[in-house]
């Protein structure tokens, strides 16, 4: 197991996420190396945390970030929500790392097969409303599915990918995020994660991969 330590400082978003697809390749092989799940891990970051990245991603039990990028304990913050979707306490939450910790990279990770997503397609496709926040997630979802409709094709996975790049664009956009995109000192990533084969295919990207 590899437990080298790296001092987010040291990574530009380049560099963090090629230290993600290098993980996610790894997850794909099935060659993993575990990093950073020791016992000396956890104490060596009990009292401070600098994650290289922020992955965005879904609720859906088959998509744990860890796991798909093969990181560990400290490496990334994680914000997850159905679709997954962003509102003002959401943004606050992805803010945190870039705004407090310098955190060089942004990932939103869509993926294969989204529930969230296939239950709005339903729920906007048949007209009929899902109960309670429920119904929240599918208005969010709405103008993804709206784009996906118009563009044709499998109309819950264009749904996912629009509502990915929606979420880039949302963050992109975002007052305490895009002065440090702007200079570069901040990436996003919009990424969609194939539930059959492990993989994960860039979408989008700030800056040249």
């Amino acid at each position: 197991m590899n437990e080298t330590s790296h001092r987010v400082i040291d990574l530009t978003a380049s560099q963090a996420w090629s230290r993600l697809a290098r993980g996610n390749r790894a997850w794909v092989t099935g060659d993993r190396d575990y990093p950073h799940q020791s016992a000396e891990r956890r104490q060596e970051v009990a009292r401070a945390q600098h994650p290289f990245a922020v992955v965005v991603s879904c609720i859906d039990s088959r998509v744990p970030p860890e796991m798909v990028f093969d990181q560990g304990i400290g490496d990334l913050f994680v914000v997850r929500t159905a679709a997954p979707t962003v509102d003002d306490l959401v943004a606050g939450s992805v803010e945190y790392g870039p705004v407090e910790d310098a955190t060089p990279l942004i990932v939103v990770l869509g993926h294969q097969r989204c529930g969230a997503v296939t239950a709005a397609v339903e729920s906007i496709g048949h007209g009929h409303r899902l109960p309670s926040h429920l119904d929240v997630i599918v208005e969010s979802i709405r103008p993804a599915y709206e784009q996906a409709r118009a563009k044709g094709g499998d109309l819950i996975d264009q749904t996912v990918r629009a509502q990915t790049l929606q979420t880039v664009a949302t963050l992109t956009a975002d007052p305490a995020l895009s002065p440090r995109i702007d200079t570069g000192e901040l990436g996003v990533v919009g990424a969609y994660y194939s539930l059959d084969s492990g993989q994960v295919s860039v979408l989008s990207s700030s800056f040249k991969l």
